[in-house]
């Protein structure tokens, strides 16, 4: 049994895909919570599309993708940014501008090349198996460097999450935050393009972050399970598609939506089910039972308070 489990890791290819889902898994798990948190979901899903022409681009030329990925996603973050500075446009029209815009410049380039179909597959639906070590190295320095900015300015990141009209009050920049949390958003998706693919990136984002909020009202706490839950389901995922011979992109987000549906019907006080049962146990108290539901709200209240 453990020589069967063991049995990927013993593929050079293998190794190098397991440590980017990991990679991948725990860096997007971080990020996802300050999105969701922030109700940006639309603005990750437009950056994933939005690194299109960047990776045409390097494709067309012989680069590195994830370096022209990166470049275009910079210059569209920050375009979104400048845009909406005007007071003119609001934030999500100018998001659906460029996001098309982008996406569009990147089919009409690529609509050029005799051959490109095997291409756009891989970009659309993620080929991790073809993480090469160069490929590894570059997703570790921009997603380690990710996380460290983001834990030197965490306070500032934080206090924008919750309460910019405070954040604004002590004098904080919120465009230029907002910027640069645009940016570890962009950097962020684009390592993730390889493993998962543009289609599936978002679930990287969003699923992990959702299901570590139905288990935790605290923000450090959910930031870890969030992380962790990541890091579970690329490597549950890319198991599955080892031995079941199905895309890794696509069983990766369904070990993520997964473990979601498991929390959300059987978590230890918010579940549907169990917080069914436990009901059901306290029938006939409806003082303590009614104390039993609206103690997590306070909590909650209390804890983000």
């Amino acid at each position: 049994m453990l020589s069967t489990l063991t049995e990927p890791l013993a593929h050079a290819f293998m190794q190098n895909a397991f440590a980017a889902i990991v990679l991948v898994g725990v860096i997007c798990g971080v990020m996802g919570v300050f999105v969701t948190l922030r109700g940006l979901a639309f603005m990750g899903d437009a950056i994933a599309h939005a690194v299109f022409p960047g990776v045409v681009i390097s494709y067309v030329v012989g680069g590195n993708f994830l370096v022209g990925a990166i470049v275009a996603a910079s210059i569209v973050s920050l375009a979104i940014g400048v845009v909406t500075q005007s007071g003119l446009v609001r934030n999500d029209t100018a998001i659906g501008v460029f996001f098309v815009g982008a996406f569009a410049l990147g089919v009409a380039i690529i609509s050029t090349q005799q051959s490109y179909a095997r291409d756009v597959t891989n970009l659309l639906f993620g080929s991790i198996l073809g993480v090469s070590r160069d490929d590894l190295a570059l997703t570790a320095v921009v997603g380690l460097g990710v996380l460290a900015v983001l834990w030197l300015v965490r306070r500032e990141v934080v206090t924008i999450s919750f309460d910019r009209t405070y954040a604004q009050s002590r004098g904080l920049n919120l465009w230029g935050w907002d910027q640069l949390f645009l940016l570890l958003l962009a950097l962020t998706i684009v390592i993730s393009l390889q493993t998962v693919g543009n289609i599936l990136v978002l679930a990287m984002l969003v699923t992990p972050a959702a299901t570590a909020r139905l288990l935790t009202v605290r923000l450090v706490p959910m930031i870890v399970v969030s992380a962790a839950i990541g890091a579970c389901s690329g490597i549950v995922g890319l198991s599955l598609s080892y031995y079941r011979g199905v895309s890794s992109g696509a069983s990766i987000v369904l070990a993520a939506t997964a473990i979601f549906i498991a929390v959300f019907l059987f978590a230890p006080r918010t579940g549907a089910i169990t917080a069914r049962v436990a009901r059901r146990l306290h029938f006939g108290h409806p003082e303590r039972d009614q104390c039993a539901e609206d103690q997590p709200a306070a909590e909650a209240r209390g804890r983000w308070a």
